[in-house]
């Protein structure tokens, strides 16, 4: 490997860091949540339009999370990208999907994908931004069997805002722990792919 690859790992690492410390927590943090969502008739309108603000309020939590992890998985899928060119796969067309990506660049680090069930969570959150782009479709088929806590029909703190049937990929639940656990699961990778002296193979995100 060139001293340009061992450096990569690290850089990426540091870029999925600041970008989740700096930008989606800050954000996440800002937003009003509203852990139980009345329903029912509501007593007057100021009442009903209060319950509406609180539905808007979730929903809109909801969407910001999704698009969080849309773009943390796009991120490192770039960062799988440089990083195999990096370590002399000149044609990366023939990784063809982002597990052939990830299990060759696994590879060339050694790092075991099942040890903390990393291999299983980096798929879960490009799985789930697969849902989030396209909508209904293989995706969103597979993503209820990987992680069907991500979808819950008795969930007191959401309510779909899409007119018409309910639909499977609009009813997907993105959480805070859910977002701290592809961040670290992203950032691991890389501390565990770092070949350098004091690498961070574990960082610090805790689920609350």
């Amino acid at each position: 490997m060139t001293v340009f690859g061992e450096q990569l790992p690290r850089i990426f690492q540091a870029n999925l860091a600041r970008l989740y410390e700096r930008v989606i927590q800050p954000a996440t943090d800002t937003l009003v949540l509203h852990p139980v969502l009345k329903h029912g008739e509501a007593g007057s309108l100021g009442e009903f339009l209060d319950r509406a603000a609180a539905q808007v309020d979730n929903y809109t939590a909801n969407e910001a999370a999704k698009s969080f992890v849309l773009t943390l998985a796009a991120i490192f899928e770039r960062q799988l990208s440089i990083w195999a060119r990096a370590n002399g796969l000149t044609d990366v067309a023939k990784l063809r999907v982002f597990q052939e990506q990830l299990l060759f660049c696994a590879g060339v680090a050694s790092i075991n994908l099942a040890i903390d069930d990393l291999g299983a969570e980096l798929t879960e959150m490009f799985t789930v931004a697969n849902v989030v782009r396209h909508g209904e479709g293989p995706s969103c088929e597979r993503l209820r069997v990987m992680a069907p806590a991500l979808w819950s029909d008795t969930a007191g703190d959401y309510v779909d805002l899409m007119p018409g049937p309910r639909l499977p990929s609009e009813n997907l639940r993105i959480r805070k722990n859910d977002l701290i656990r592809y961040v670290r699961a992203t950032t691991r990778f890389w501390g565990r792919a770092d070949p350098l002296p004091m690498a961070v193979t574990d960082p610090p995100y805790r689920l609350s």
